[in-house]
Formats: structure tokens, sequence, C-alpha cells
């Protein structure tokens, strides 16, 4: 009876870290003619497929009564009614998909099963936060901040040129200052470099982004860097890209740059920016971004005035 409903099947297959999956569906032209012909207790059985070295099959019922008691094996307990399914989208031109997730886990032994995710961040943020065996005193804004020259070095080709090199012997002794820096951001700039992680500061406040910015990009903190270039492109503003442009071009961040300029294509965008803050800065710090920024919003067909602003 079976043979008289026409079955048709299709397979995607994916992989994942740890396990195997498959993604099999089964297809039933024909639906009402399979309720017909097979009775209550009688299947239509798919062809095998194989998922993490096991053969599968799907079985549909189209007249079996299940229960949830005692239906562990039957995987979804949520079943659907057959009077619901009649009348329901799932159902079309008397054709029904059946679509089966099957994820086979990798096997784990014992030994593996028990090892926890590692947590050297929060070994070494201790580290700088009870000031365990630090051998550095920075003043920073006014305040004295203790770190550990070894940490330093392994984070940032700056700070490894600088301790273990000439300054090593002047530093062992004597405070290091640091000038042009807010304590804060200072703070922000070792915890990242401790822990990996970005402090809570720079998650709540896009100010903060851009000063750990120019931070990361001072000490050679690559992943900070790019971290705060991500943040201030995607949180752009007609508040703030007066001044994210006038850090991009004084400190060379091309991406930072091009997400400021396609922002500012806008005439509205532009406008609002003329209003800000930061906008005075702009003009008097970086006056060829500005005309560079002009040029690019005029006209195409106005080639001549381009040429003269750019020149001027």
């Amino acid at each position: 009876m079976a043979e008289q409903c026409k079955i048709s099947a299709s397979m995607v297959s994916a992989s994942e870290e740890r396990s195997y999956a498959r993604s099999y569906v089964l297809k039933v032209d024909g639906y009402s003619r399979a309720k017909e012909l097979l009775k209550n207790g009688q299947c239509v059985t798919s062809t095998p497929f194989g998922v993490g070295g096991h053969s599968w099959v799907v079985r549909y019922f189209p007249n079996e009564t299940f229960s949830r008691k005692g239906s562990s094996s039957r995987g979804w307990h949520d079943y659907i009614k057959r009077d619901d399914l009649d009348v329901s989208s799932h159902l079309r031109d008397n054709c029904l998909n059946i679509r089966c997730d099957v994820t086979v886990m990798k096997e784990i032994h014992g030994e593996e099963a028990r090892v926890p995710p590692s947590d050297l961040d929060r070994h070494l943020g201790d580290l700088l936060k009870n000031k365990d065996a630090a051998d550095l005193t920075f003043q920073v804004g006014g305040q004295s901040i203790s770190a550990h020259r070894c940490v330093l070095a392994a984070r940032s080709s700056v700070f490894k040129a600088e301790l273990l090199g000439a300054m090593k012997e002047s530093s062992a002794a004597s405070p290091i200052e640091i000038c042009d820096m807010e304590d804060d951001v200072f703070k922000s700039l070792l915890h990242f470099m401790y822990t990996d992680s970005v402090p809570l500061t720079l998650k709540l406040d896009v100010v903060m982004a851009g000063h750990l910015l120019v931070a990361a990009d001072r000490y050679n903190v690559v992943r900070l860097k790019q971290i705060c270039e991500e943040k201030l492109c995607v949180h752009m503003d007609s508040n703030m890209v007066a001044t994210s442009l006038a850090l991009a071009e004084q400190h060379g961040f091309p991406r930072l740059k091009e997400a400021c300029l396609q922002f500012l294509d806008s005439p509205s965008n532009f406008k609002a920016m003329m209003a800000s803050d930061g906008y005075e800065h702009l003009t008097s710090s970086c006056p060829s971004v500005l005309k560079e920024l002009i040029a690019r919003i005029l006209p195409a067909e106005w080639s001549v005035a381009k040429e003269v602003v750019m020149k001027m």
C-alpha cells in the first residue's frame, strides 16, 4: 500500500564543533491518499541516511495514536492533532513535508567532561586588583596605579620596549608618569590587558571608546583598538561624528574615517554635525578633512568646484 504514495526526500548536512548534525526532509505527496491506504499502526519508512556514524530512518504514521506517557523514545512530545494538521498551513497542495533534525554528540570521556572552562582572565584580574607582587607604579592624573612589568610587556610591544629596554632601570624605583591621559582611561586599558575583556565603562560609554582607542593605539594593543573603533563606527551620531572624524584623521584610523564620511554623506547629518560641539574643533584641527568632506558631498557635475575646494 505504501508504494502507491509518492515519497521523496532531500538532505542538508552541516557540521558543528562538538556534534554531527543532519536535517532530513521527508516529503509525502498525496497526503489524503496516504491516510486512506495506511491503517492504524502502518507507516511509510524513508530511505536510510547516516548521521554520526549511525544509520537513521524517518517513519511516517498517518493513523497511529500516540500518548505522551512512555513516549520518551519518540522525541518531540507536543504532537499536532490530525484534524489541526488537515487545515494548517503546513499542508499545501495535498503535500506534507516533515523535517527531522538529528544531532549525535561526539563521545566525551569522563576526564575531559570534568575540565572547567579557562579562568585565567579572572586570576590575572585579581592580580591587578589586589596588587600582589606588583613591581611597577604609574602616576596618572594624580593617582598612583600599580601593575606588573611582565604582564604589560607580554601584552604591548610599546610597554615591552619601555619596560624591558633602556627604561628598565629608571622605572624600577620611581613612578612612571603617564601624561595626556585620564586615570580612568588608563585603568580601563590595564583591565583589558590583564583580562582581555572590555570594562563596563566601554560597554556603556561611547566617549570612553574614543579615549580608549587613542590609548590602545598609543600602546599598540591591537584587539582593543579594533573593539573601540568598531563601537564608534556602530554608534555613530550627529553629536559625536565631528569628534570621531577628527580623532580618525589625527591618529590614522581609516575605517573610522570612512564610517564618518559615509554618515556625513547625508545633508541632514552634515547640517546636524555643524551644530555640534565638536564641529569647531574639527575645523580648527583638521581643515583638510573638512575640505575633503565638502568636496565629497558636492554633486558630481560640480567638478570644477571640487577642484577649487581641494586646493584651498
